[in-house]
């Protein structure tokens, strides 16, 4: 086999805006915080920054938990985190499924021998509380789990009712918040959640690769009364919570340099201020809607139940769907997502997610895609761009 290295050129993606359902843009503080030199993962100046880097989660998360650590993994292994952790054979376990990752967390559970009980609802809809409510009677819900930020489809669940409804059957309460986390508030503490995960390369904006967990005290006492050993040896929280705690025991070498990079998204979210940062995600979604209905588009998800920071956008008729994704992408540097599973040629989604999310990214995506559709023969309403400045202009 002939090989030259000189075949393999510097590595230059172009320029980027990343709108699509993750991940975000990078700030270029939290690229230069990564270039830092490596040091050892037992490093005392390393054990300093964990310490520094669980303060800003637990800020972040707005919570007390000891147990508040980034999991060296993505977002999925998070998920997988929190069940493998909680879950045992036999376990039943109701899970809310609105969309692709609830059917995610049922794979999991149906994996580890868990008594699988779903709640189902329409995708581009939120659960209804009652559903839930009548799945867990006359049951023993060890967990009850949902997504609190469906991603396939731009539904944002009320968390409130379905956590009285855990407390009520004595069952934990685990929430997927891959997607809100940095963007909508997640006050764990105050809305009862027992375990929680995320993902860095959403809405807090670093590279992805790390998944952000916490477990309450509840949870933890529930590991620790376990019958039969965690699943999987790399995701065992009783053997992981000795490394990031007081102990320091070894346990894997940590990504020395995505924790820096987390480190330093979750200061800007500081500098920037929860409520502030919900506020900006919130007016650039607004924005975007009001831009998107006066083209003469619409929406998946009926108001009052959409994301902030991603929107399921529904292809009008007559639109190539993949032609338009690629000559934004090509044409105008933007990326952003078609729909997965039943959504699949249905809806874009166009994610407004951390450092995104910013008017200039919503207006340069409102042209380019008037641009694009009236170029494919599809019809668009003239004034989009007026609609989001009305927006833009309230106090």
């Amino acid at each position: 086999m002939s090989f030259n290295i000189d075949n393999f050129k510097d590595i230059d993606p172009g320029q980027r805006i990343l709108m699509g359902p993750g991940p975000s843009d990078v700030p270029p503080r939290v690229l230069q915080a990564m270039s830092s030199p490596c040091i050892g993962h037992l490093d005392p100046t390393f054990l300093f920054l964990m310490n520094e880097t669980q303060q800003l989660l637990r800020f972040l998360f707005q919570t007390e938990n000891q147990l508040t650590i980034p999991v060296s993994a993505t977002g999925s292994a998070g998920m997988e985190t929190c069940f493998v952790n909680l879950v045992e054979p036999g376990d039943e376990v109701v899970v809310c499924v609105n969309g692709v990752f609830g059917t995610r967390m049922c794979d999991i559970v149906d994996r580890i021998g868990g008594k699988l009980t779903r709640v189902d609802a329409e995708w581009g809809k939120t659960i209804n509380p009652e559903d839930v409510r009548n799945a867990v009677k006359g049951k023993n819900p060890k967990v009850l789990a949902v997504v609190h930020a469906e991603t396939s489809t731009g539904v944002c669940q009320p968390l409130e009712d379905l956590s009285k409804i855990a407390a009520d059957s004595g069952a934990l309460f685990l929430v997927d918040c891959v997607t809100s986390l940095g963007g909508l508030n997640v006050a764990i503490d105050e809305m009862g959640i027992d375990a929680v995960y995320s993902g860095t390369q959403k809405c807090i904006s670093c590279p992805p690769g790390l998944s952000p967990i916490s477990f309450s005290a509840r949870a933890m006492e529930a590991l620790q009364k376990r019958k039969t050993p965690v699943l999987s040896w790399y995701l065992d929280m009783s053997m992981v919570a000795s490394y990031w705690g007081d102990d320091r025991k070894y346990h894997h070498t940590a990504p020395i340099n995505m924790i820096y990079g987390l480190r330093e998204a979750l200061r800007i979210i500081g500098e920037e201020g929860l409520n502030e940062r919900f506020a900006r995600h919130l007016k650039n979604h607004r924005a975007f809607v009001a831009g998107i209905e006066a083209m003469g588009l619409s929406m998946l998800v009926a108001e009052g139940e959409r994301l902030p920071m991603l929107n399921t956008v529904c292809i009008p008729e007559g639109a190539d769907d993949l032609a338009v994704r690629k000559t934004l992408l090509n044409e105008f540097g933007l990326e952003i997502g078609g729909g997965l599973g039943a959504l699949a040629g249905k809806v874009w989604r166009v994610g407004l997610m951390g450092h995104t999310s910013r008017q200039r990214n919503v207006l340069l995506f409102l042209a380019a895609l008037e641009t694009i559709l009236k170029a494919q023969g599809v019809p668009t309403n003239p004034g989009a761009l007026e609609a989001v400045a009305s927006v833009y202009n309230q106090p």
